[in-house]
């Protein structure tokens, strides 16, 4: 992997805030660079179909069979919209810094749900 001067600043981050976002194109090293940072943290992409369907049918519970993990990569955040309230109230009860690394390839801030939801 090329050294990417952001991982400091990610890692840096993430001991300060519950949730960090990488947005950017696909192709860009989203994921690459999220995982080089957080090698310890469960790594979950919501394109693999069954992650997805848990996390859109179930999202209250899917979240919760992550707590005893150390951190989350949520990967391509943007395919289960409706999981940000969940993370929301997660992140309120837990205080966990730096818990979940999310990635998008979407803006994902531009939708309507979603910017009411982060607006907190």
């Amino acid at each position: 992997m090329i050294p990417r001067q952001l991982q400091k600043k990610i890692q840096d981050s993430a001991k300060k805030a519950p949730v960090v976002t990488l947005l950017g194109p696909r192709q860009s090293g989203k994921t690459t660079l999220s995982r080089a940072a957080f090698p310890e943290y469960k790594y979950i992409n919501l394109e693999d179909i069954n992650k997805k369907q848990f996390a859109l049918e179930d999202p209250k519970t899917f979240l919760e069979s992550l707590k005893d993990e150390k951190g989350v990569i949520l990967d391509e955040i943007q395919n289960v919209p409706d999981l940000f309230s969940y993370i929301q109230v997660h992140v309120d009860e837990t205080k966990k810094k730096g818990f979940f690394i999310l990635t998008g390839s979407q803006n994902i801030l531009l939708s309507q749900h979603i910017s009411q939801t982060l607006a907190g």
